[in-house]
């Protein structure tokens, strides 16, 4: 019994250790101090999106505590937020424009197919690609009055890593939960005033 509690915290503090040494030395070193940077649209459509990322930090929690029925229904208000996002409020040309609704749409998609996933590791896949476009969606039209932080963490999907948001900047890790609860890092943070 003993030998077994042995190799499993052992198992444990090496995949502590990896995740702490897969990033380059210098990635390592603390994200560099944000400035605050514009977000110049119609208070409407922030607030909208300060919705949509509100259950965004929902749907990684979901996935922090392994819990896919929370995580299932969160993704399908995620996908109804992103639907009913305002985007013909920005103005801005229509280039820009375009691809605005091109990245909401790609969400939704995402999100469409997010409970049919099968078990966990397809639900943080999917969960991964929705964060990737979130992030380029929020970094396109800014989000008054928040802080994202853009964290990462090295050992996702065996070691290809991947990157999550939140609005902390503690390291609340969705990929493995509990198994590696604080294993990232804060790559970026985009601050916006």
């Amino acid at each position: 019994m003993h030998i077994k509690q042995g190799l499993s915290i052992g198992c444990l503090l090496l995949g502590l250790w990896a995740c702490h040494s897969a990033a380059p030395k210098e990635e390592q070193a603390a994200a560099p101090a944000a400035t605050e940077l514009q977000a110049p649209y119609s208070q409407q459509f922030y607030d909208s999106l300060g919705g949509v990322m509100t259950t965004y930090y929902r749907l990684s929690a979901a996935l922090v505590a392994a819990d896919s029925l929370t995580a299932n229904h969160t993704a399908a208000v995620l996908k109804t937020q992103v639907d009913s996002l305002p985007v013909n409020l920005l103005q801005m040309d229509s280039s820009h424009l375009a691809n605005i609704n091109g990245i909401s749409t790609s969400i939704s998609a995402e999100l469409a197919g997010f409970e049919g996933e099968q078990g966990l590791e397809g639900k943080r896949a999917s969960f991964q690609m929705v964060s990737d476009m979130l992030f380029d969606l929020v970094k396109n039209t800014g989000l008054k009055g928040h802080t994202i932080y853009h964290q990462y963490c090295p050992m996702a999907f065996d070691e290809k890593g991947a990157y999550w948001l939140s609005d902390k900047p503690g390291i609340q890790n969705p990929y493995f939960g509990h198994d590696m609860l604080t294993c990232g890092e804060t790559r970026d943070s985009l601050i916006y005033k």
